[in-house]
């Protein structure tokens, strides 16, 4: 396990910018552990993410559990249906993040959304096997995100 720190920045001119560096970092690692700390006197998150490379993390998922390699939707067309749900899932999350305070992209990414889209978990534990999801995310919202998916 490594450990990397992130701030993101909450002045209109960083966020873009801020948000890259986030989803390719994301994109590359596998999340076990996040921390936040709001800095008040400068006026930016610091993150605390604790990682695994996502090679090393395949091969690690691979050795224990052939059958455990995690779902992720990459650039797959979502029909109708899924487009509804990705949209009511976005709509949750926009929520959640103002609620907290925190960017979109704490709560779930774009890709793990649409990996729930695709996917339509019935159980938390089918959570588990989408990307990006590990417990911490499914004890803080996998009710919710499973509400929805009924919902729609």
């Amino acid at each position: 396990m490594k450990i990397k720190v992130l701030k993101i920045r909450i002045a209109d001119e960083f966020l873009r910018e801020d948000q890259k560096v986030i989803d390719h970092f994301l994109e590359n690692h596998e999340i076990i552990k996040t921390e936040t700390v709001f800095v008040h006197d400068e006026q930016f998150w610091s993150v605390v993410l604790y990682f695994n490379d996502v090679e090393s993390a395949i091969t690690k998922t691979i050795v224990k559990d052939s059958k455990a390699v995690k779902y992720s939707a990459e650039d797959e067309v979502l029909n109708s249906d899924e487009i509804k749900i990705l949209d009511a899932l976005k709509l949750w999350r926009s929520e959640k993040a103002r609620e907290q305070n925190l960017p979109t992209y704490f709560i779930a990414t774009n890709k793990e959304l649409v990996s729930v889209a695709k996917y339509k978990p019935a159980k938390k534990e089918e959570l588990l096997d989408i990307k990006g999801f590990g417990k911490h995310k499914i004890e803080n919202y996998g009710e919710e995100i499973l509400e929805i998916l009924e919902s729609v």
